[in-house]
């Protein structure tokens, strides 16, 4: 039997029609090469190398401070690289779990329940502070410092830079109690000609409770306000509220900065100074400085340990930044929310709900080392993930991280692409950095890892955020993301 010419043709369209829907359905990801699928690296490139490297590109601006990780060879906070004092992985990555803890515990604790379980600690015989008895630790051993000048005459000072705290502060002489090891020499406020004692009725110190979640003390001696904060169980700081002369570069400098004078402090602040509060109370760092730097300021955290980044205060200069708006995050004033609506992994979007993203909502954070992400999300990461690096053997899990490769076979390695969905339509493509945490060539694993729950809230974490300009405009509301900010 003839089968009609008008047949065919319709036969020829149908097929037609069914192959342009199969690549309407998603299925058009094919026309991507593997280039734009795959990082191809050099696994050396992702550990430190002996050695210092700058790694800030073009001339420094007026605001711009070095970016050190703690215990890189940059670091003069790491004992001269000796190897009894820089944590190990596990150590690290043990820590941020204390600090994922504290995060959620903030955000989800009640006014009443911060005001539970307090232990009195001591600062001088006239005056004490309340802090909780038990808090996850807040300083992680992932942190990155910066270097600024404290006091007339000025003091260079090492203080831990955090986007999720607010207060800065650092140790002080005489140390009424105990000062922890540091490197740098102890700020004696007595040899400062521009600093003053804040009084305890004085509104600046009532700012401190929203900003500490502990309520001011006040010494009945001077009447001075004291401040109280506490990151963990054996992680403190209290001492006074104070005002002093804060000097960013050797061309900038802020009068009048409000900052806590610890005189009783513990914890394992990894030899810095102190922190440098970059939160959004109104007594942090970029509240204050709001008539100077227009609440902006931009980061890059470098690829390893052994490179230089930067912390530039005002206006950024790459053309090249994309920004999205803050998610709103009414449950604390700290944190600074990420509007995240998907994920994918070499190139294929992982097929899933971005109601799993704004249950718990997301935040970003520069003391966090690991992203956290909700348990379905992060599984379906790491099957993808798993399935574009199945050509590599396997190795144990490093604490937190359980997908790992032994890479020591290799010296080029093909890593699936990871890359978030923002919102404004942008997309936010992860350097090979951020991908893989390399603790040493026989074990490389996936830098991401689960929360204990699907409602916990999403942390865009540190090592994600390695290499790329970071640009935080408080005052526009929005957050901005620039590739190669650093090496």
């Amino acid at each position: 039997m003839a089968f009609p010419m008008s047949h065919f043709l319709l036969l020829s369209l149908l097929v037609g029609l069914f192959f342009f829907c199969f690549l309407e359905k998603g299925f058009a990801i094919e026309e991507l090469s593997w280039e734009e699928r795959h990082h191809l690296v050099q696994i050396n490139s992702l550990l430190p190398s002996s050695s210092c490297s700058s790694s800030t590109k073009g001339p420094k601006r007026k605001a711009s401070l070095d970016v050190l990780h703690k215990h890189g060879p940059c670091s003069q906070l790491n004992n001269n690289g000796k190897a009894n004092s820089i944590p190990t992985h596990s150590d690290i990555l043990n820590h941020d779990k204390e600090r994922i803890s504290y995060i959620h515990s903030k955000l989800l604790s009640s006014s009443s329940n911060n005001n539970n379980n307090k232990v009195e600690i001591e600062l001088d015989s006239s005056s004490s502070a309340s802090l909780p008895a038990k808090s996850g630790s807040l300083i992680g051993s992932g942190n990155y410092y910066v270097v600024l000048g404290l006091g007339t005459p000025k003091k260079d000072l090492s203080l831990i830079f955090d986007t999720g705290s607010d207060l800065t502060w650092t140790q002080c002489q005489p140390c009424a109690r105990s000062c922890y090891k540091q490197i740098d020499e102890i700020f004696d406020p007595s040899k400062s000609t521009s600093y003053y004692n804040i009084t305890c009725t004085s509104p600046d110190c009532t700012q401190l409770s929203s900003a500490t979640g502990n309520d001011p003390g006040c010494s009945s001696s001077t009447k001075a306000c004291i401040y109280g904060i506490q990151y963990g169980d054996q992680s403190f700081s209290v001492g006074y509220f104070s005002r002093e002369r804060l000097t960013v570069t050797s061309t900038d400098a802020v009068d009048g900065f409000l900052f806590g004078c610890g005189q009783n402090n513990q914890g394992l602040f990894g030899g810095s100074a102190g922190l440098l509060g970059l939160g959004r109370h109104p007594i942090s760092f970029v509240q204050q400085t709001s008539q100077k730097y227009y609440k902006t300021f931009s980061y890059c955290l470098p690829s390893t340990s052994s490179a230089v980044g930067h912390l530039t205060f005002g206006a950024t200069r790459n053309k090249y930044v994309k920004y999205t708006p803050f998610a709103p995050f009414s449950s604390s004033n700290s944190f600074y929310g990420l509007d995240i609506a998907g994920i994918s992994v070499g190139g294929t979007k992982l097929p899933i709900s971005p109601s799993l993203f704004t249950s718990g909502g997301a935040i970003i954070d520069s003391g966090t080392v690991i992203t956290r992400l909700p348990p379905t999300v992060y599984a379906s990461l790491r099957d993808s993930f798993r399935k574009g690096m199945a050509k590599y053997p396997n190795a144990s899990a490093l604490s937190i991280l359980d997908t790992c490769y032994d890479l020591s076979g290799t010296k080029i390695v093909s890593i699936p692409k990871v890359a978030f969905f923002l919102g404004g339509g942008n997309t936010l493509e992860i350097a090979a950095p951020g991908i893989l945490y390399v603790a040493s060539l026989k074990q490389a694993c996936l830098a991401f890892a689960a929360n204990g729950d699907d409602s916990d809230v999403t942390i865009f974490g540190n090592v994600q955020q390695r290499t790329l300009e970071v640009v935080y405009d408080v005052g526009g509301g929005k957050i901005g993301f620039g590739y190669n900010g650093c090496k």
